[in-house]
């Protein structure tokens, strides 16, 4: 939008992010007060950290994190996978790491020996926006109504119910505003 490529931006929904770990969390990371305290506890204590290191929206999320804490992470405890969340987290279970994860990944992945260990807080939120853009070659028409689609009411209900039946809560917030 800053750079004009836009015609509107309309929020639609957020999920959040969650730090997750070993069971016994070596790192004492979950009473800490933010998600940066926790990552200063991670490494304090060089506990073993899976990255994605795979230049998405998570890993990038991931990195705010350590540049709050103030912290280059580097060493044999940072482990970057270079693969996805699902299989972030599986070698997070396997090495008994800690890792940054969205809500849903976390609870669609089976048999994970991880277990969710910090949550809420506005550093840990995911926001999803629509944008319609603008450009000679965008069907402006089609962008426009996609954009009124998903933040109409009936649209906005399955959102806020998606994932409800088989994880027992929503895995998004629905946030348009009719």
């Amino acid at each position: 939008m800053q750079g004009g490529h836009g015609t509107s931006r309309k929020a639609v929904m957020h999920n959040d992010f969650i730090v997750v770990g070993p069971a016994d969390d070596p790192a004492k990371i979950q009473d800490a007060s933010s998600a940066a305290a926790a990552f200063t506890r991670i490494s304090t204590a060089e506990a073993p950290f899976a990255s994605r290191a795979d230049e998405s929206g998570t890993n990038a999320q991931e990195l705010s994190l350590w540049e709050a804490a103030g912290i280059d992470p580097t060493g044999s405890w940072y482990i970057e996978t270079g693969q996805g969340m699902g299989e972030t987290l599986t070698i997070a279970g396997q090495k008994q790491a800690y890792a940054l994860s969205d809500r849903g990944t976390f609870l669609a992945t089976d048999n994970l020996d991880l277990k969710l260990l910090l949550d809420g807080g506005q550093d840990l939120l995911n926001p999803y926006h629509v944008i319609a853009v603008r450009g000679d070659r965008v069907n402006r028409a089609c962008a426009q109504e996609l954009s009124n689609w998903i933040v109409a009411p009936a649209t906005q209900r399955r959102i806020g119910r998606f994932g409800i039946a088989e994880y027992g809560e929503p895995l998004f917030v629905a946030d348009a505003k009719g």
